[in-house]
């Protein structure tokens, strides 16, 4: 009777103790994101208050970052292309690499899907120097192929060795049964194999250009002009009203307007995501 007593006891604990975990998981991870929106939203003034709300609410620090001569806009329209370009370049070469991988048998392939993966590995800094002097000497400094090259290479590794994954995962008899009703292996691949794959190719082109969107290195070593500058290195480069105070509310601003729409294309867009990290082929 007392040891069910005591497990009766300890059920609550037991049940809410995991709650409990995830929910300072979440306050961890959410509270750097609602600091910056809280300080977006303070007058210039009050930027380095640390109420837990801004009073009274402003707007002045979102009309800085799109003032007149600030360029914010144009960096905005520089990172759309830069994210936009890698993310189709990658979901191409990373489509026809990860199906050749994964449906052709050669020997040392899995060598080769070894040594993808493992370009992945090597740290960002690493090669900005030998790729600031290749672009110096090509004349590609000031460039958007530039940023966008770099993180090409970046991102195709995971791709390619994402989608190779779920290629395998659909048996081979799906093309084979297309080509017996006509199919050339080019249409097979486009009519059935694609629309199948469309999970793990839409998160692919998620990530990807979350990537790119996100990348700042290299978009800081190898452009200097204020016209093809990303949205994030326009950040680092504000300055205060006269040129030398710190302009911490207005960083806060662009960074929201940075942030926001990637979460929301997240939010809408989560069931596709899972759906692509955990789907099958065979439906």
């Amino acid at each position: 009777m007392s040891t069910n007593i005591k497990a009766a006891e300890a059920s609550p604990v037991r049940r809410y103790l995991p709650l409990l975990g995830v929910a300072v998981i979440v306050l961890y991870c959410l509270l750097p994101f609602y600091w910056m929106f809280v300080s977006a939203f303070r007058r210039p003034l009050d930027q380095f208050d640390n109420s837990l709300l801004p009073s009274p609410w402003s707007l002045d620090n979102l009309k800085a970052v799109f003032g007149e001569g600030v360029g914010f806009g144009r960096a905005l329209l520089n990172s759309l292309i830069v994210a936009g370009v890698t993310t189709i370049l990658v979901l191409i070469i990373g489509l026809i690499a990860a199906y050749t991988l994964a449906r052709l048998d050669f020997r040392f392939k899995n060598v080769v899907l070894a040594i993808i993966i493992t370009t992945s590995m090597f740290p960002g800094i690493s090669l900005v120097i030998p790729l600031l002097k290749l672009f110096i000497d090509i004349k590609w400094i000031n460039t958007y192929q530039a940023m966008i090259v770099p993180s090409l290479s970046f991102a195709l590794p995971l791709a390619v060795w994402t989608l190779t994954t779920f290629f395998r995962q659909m048996p081979r008899e799906l093309e084979q049964a297309a080509m017996v009703d006509g199919c050339t292996p080019a249409q097979a691949f486009r009519k059935v194999i694609l629309p199948l794959a469309a999970p793990g190719v839409f998160t692919t082109a998620i990530i990807t250009f979350i990537a790119a969107w996100n990348e700042f290195l290299i978009a800081l070593s190898m452009v200097n002009k204020k016209e093809i500058q990303t949205a994030n290195v326009a950040i680092s480069k504000f300055t205060g009203i006269s040129g030398f105070d710190q302009p911490f509310g207005t960083q806060m601003a662009a960074g929201v307007v940075v942030t926001i729409p990637l979460v929301i294309a997240v939010l809408i867009f989560q069931r596709r995501i899972v759906a692509g990290l955990t789907a099958g082929g065979v439906k």
